[in-house]
C-alpha cells in the first residue's frame, strides 16, 4: 500500500502578503509598481501582459475564468475593457502583476543526507493593488512522482519565511527545509537558504525587535527590501502574518482511494507526514467534525463503501488542498479541467481571500502606528495624527467598495470553497474589528474638534461679555455729548487712539484671561455661591490657575 501512495504531478502555489511602507507619508495614493515597471540592472520584474487586450491571445480557458466570477469581481479583475471612455482608475483594473522569469528551478533538501527534490518554478508574481499599500508574492513549483509522505514533507516545509527555532542536538531550523536553492535556466545557482544561520535570526530580532527572512526569500523579493534590514531600497516592506505561508497544492495520486483519513488530515491542516496511516495527529474529539469543518466533498461521495467521484477539496484557510486520480483525464487537464480551474479560478478565489485579510491587517497596523504617534500636547503631532486617520479613512472606504466581496460567484463549487476559506480566516470579524477601530478614532476626531470648537465660543463669549464695557463707552463718546467738531484733526485723531489703544490691548488681555473670567463669570451667576468664593473665583483670575 505505501508503494502506491505516489503523487504523479504535484503543483504547489505559496502566497505571502507583505506591507508595503509608503513611499511619501502625505500622499494617500501609493504607486509601488510603478519603480519596478522599467526592468533593468538590479530589477528582474517586467509587468505581465494583460491577456484579454489581444483577441488573438484570447482562449476558451480565459473565457471560462472570466464567467465564473459575478460582476462586480469581473470588473476588480479584469478592469472594463478596451476602448471604453472611462477614467484610468475606473477603467483598468486595480491589480498590477509583475513576474520575473530569471528563477527557473528549485532544489530543496528536506533534511541532511536527503536526495535533492527538483522543482520546476512555473511562475514568480507580485501582485500590486490600487489604494492599498500590500503586495502578494505569488510563487507556482511543480514536480513529478513523488511518495505521498515526501509530498507532505514538502508542502510542510517549502514555504517558511525565517525558522521558529532550532533544535538543540543537531543545529537545524525547524520545520524548515535543510537546504533550498533557486536555479536559473542553465542550472547556476542565484541564491541559497540559510536557515541554520541562527546568530543572523537572534541579533537581527534583537536589534529591531522584528524577524528577519531566508536570504533566498530576500532575493526572490529584491529589489524590494526587508523595512529593518541595513540594504538600501527605495520600495520596503514589512511582514504582515505568520512566518509560514498560506499555500495552495494539487495533487494528482497514483490511486486517490489509497488516501487514508489520517493523510487528508494532515494535508487540509498543513502537518508532516506521519508514520502510521492508523494514527491521527490529533485526538478523536478534536478531529471528529473534521469532514465538515474542512472537507469540500462535493465531487467526493460514497454509496456502499465505493467512491462515486475520487476529486476532493481540503480548505482551512491558510491551505486549498484538491486530491484525485491521474489517470481521469479531467482531473489532470490543464486546460479545461479540475488543474486548469485550480491554476485559475480557485487561485484567484485564494488570492482574493487572502488580499482581504492582508487589507485588514495593514489597516489595523496603520491604525496603531498612527496611535502610537500621537501626543495631544504636541501640536505637530495631532496635525499628523489627523491627517493620518482622515487618509485612513478614505482608503478604507474605496476598500469597502471596490475590494470587499462576501460572495465572488455563483458557480456552486467556487461559491462554497470561498466562504469555507473567509469563514476559517474569520474575514468578516476582522472587518468588524478594524471598522470598529477606525470609527472610535473618528469619533476622538470629532470630540476633540468639538471640544476646542466650545473653548473658541467660550472666550469669545468672555470677550464679548467684558467689551461689553469699551462698547458703551465709545458709544457714549459717539452721542455727541461733547462738541468735538470743531477742534483740529490732529485733536480728534487722538482722542480716538486714546480709546482704541487701551481698548485693543485690553480686549488681549481679556482673551489671554478669557477662561479664567469664564470661571469667574460662572460663579458670578450661580446664586448658591456666596460672595466669599465669588471673590476667590475673581482673585484667581490674576493669582491662580483656571478651573477644570
Amino acid at each position: 500500500m505505501a508503494q502506491e501512495k505516489r503523487v504523479k504531478h504535484l503543483r504547489q502555489t505559496l502566497l505571502w502578503p507583505v506591507y508595503l511602507l509608503p513611499l511619501d507619508e502625505n500622499a494617500p495614493v501609493q504607486d509601488h509598481w510603478e519603480h519596478l515597471a522599467t526592468p533593468g540592472p538590479g530589477n528582474p520584474w517586467s509587468e505581465v501582459d494583460d491577456e484579454f487586450g489581444d483577441p488573438a491571445e484570447f482562449q476558451a480557458r480565459h473565457y471560462n475564468e472570466f464567467v465564473t466570477f459575478l460582476p462586480p469581481v469581473q470588473r476588480f479583475l479584469y478592469g472594463q475593457g478596451l476602448g471604453r471612455a472611462v477614467s484610468k482608475v475606473y477603467g483598468e483594473s486595480p491589480i498590477r502583476v509583475m513576474r520575473r522569469r530569471d528563477v527557473q528551478r528549485a532544489r530543496v533538501v528536506l533534511a541532511e543526507g536527503d536526495e535533492p527534490i527538483d522543482l520546476g518554478v512555473v511562475h514568480v508574481d507580485l501582485y500590486f493593488f490600487f489604494d492599498i499599500d500590500i503586495a502578494l508574492l505569488a510563487l507556482e513549483v511543480c514536480a513529478e512522482d513523488l511518495p505521498l509522505d515526501t509530498a507532505q514533507n514538502l508542502l510542510f516545509r517549502f514555504g517558511r519565511a525565517y525558522p521558529a527555532y532550532w533544535e538543540k542536538d543537531t543545529g537545524r531550523a525547524g520545520h524548515c527545509p535543510w537546504k533550498v536553492e533557486w536555479l536559473d535556466a542553465d542550472g547556476q545557482v542565484l541564491a541559497t537558504s540559510d536557515y541554520g544561520n541562527r546568530e543572523k535570526y537572534l541579533s537581527f530580532v534583537c536589534r529591531h525587535r522584528a524577524p528577519t527572512t531566508a536570504s533566498h526569500w530576500e532575493f526572490l523579493m529584491s529589489p524590494l527590501v526587508l523595512h529593518h534590514a541595513d540594504q538600501k531600497g527605495l520600495v520596503r516592506y514589512r511582514q504582515l502574518e505568520y512566518y509560514r505561508m498560506p499555500y495552495m497544492a494539487y495533487l494528482a495520486l497514483d490511486r486517490a482511494d489509497t488516501l487514508a483519513r489520517s493523510d487528508a488530515i494532515r494535508l487540509a491542516l498543513g502537518n508532516e507526514a506521519g508514520g502510521d496511516t492508523a494514527s491521527l495527529p490529533y485526538s478523536d474529539s478534536y478531529l471528529a467534525d473534521f469532514e465538515q469543518r474542512y472537507c469540500y466533498d462535493r465531487n467526493f461521495s460514497s454509496t456502499a463503501g465505493q467512491k462515486a467521484a475520487s476529486v476532493r477539496f481540503l480548505a482551512s484557510g491558510d491551505t486549498l488542498i484538491v486530491t484525485g486520480d491521474a489517470s481521469d483525464e479531467f482531473y489532470a487537464c490543464s486546460q479545461t479541467g479540475i488543474l486548469a480551474r485550480f491554476r485559475h479560478q480557485h487561485f484567484l478565489m485564494f488570492l482574493i481571500a487572502h488580499f482581504q485579510k492582508a487589507a485588514l491587517h495593514m489597516f489595523s497596523d496603520r491604525l496603531v502606528g498612527a496611535v502610537s504617534r500621537l501626543d495631544i500636547t504636541n501640536p505637530k503631532a495631532n496635525r499628523i495624527f489627523r491627517r493620518d486617520i482622515r487618509n485612513a479613512h478614505e482608503n478604507f472606504l474605496r476598500f469597502a467598495h471596490r475590494y470587499w466581496f462576501h460572495d465572488i460567484s455563483h458557480q456552486a463549487q467556487v461559491h462554497e470553497l470561498f466562504e469555507k476559506t473567509r469563514g476559517h480566516l474569520h474575514l468578516d470579524a476582522l472587518y468588524a474589528e478594524v471598522r470598529e477601530e477606525l470609527q472610535d478614532m473618528g469619533s476622538f476626531l470629532d470630540v476633540e474638534a468639538m471640544r476646542k470648537q466650545n473653548e473658541t465660543v467660550v472666550r469669545l463669549t468672555v470677550v464679548t461679555t467684558f467689551g461689553l464695557v469699551g462698547t458703551v463707552t465709545t458709544g457714549f463718546i459717539g452721542m455727541n455729548l461733547f462738541d468735538w467738531t470743531q477742534q483740529p484733526t490732529w485733536w480728534r485723531m487722538l482722542a480716538f487712539a486714546a480709546v482704541f489703544v487701551p481698548t485693543f490691548f485690553l480686549t488681549l488681555y481679556t482673551v489671554v484671561k478669557s477662561r479664567r473670567l469664564s470661571d469667574f463669570l460662572d460663579s458670578l451667576s450661580d446664586e448658591s455661591v456666596t460672595w466669599g468664593r465669588r471673590w476667590r473665583a475673581l482673585m484667581r483670575v490674576w493669582f491662580g490657575a483656571p478651573g477644570p
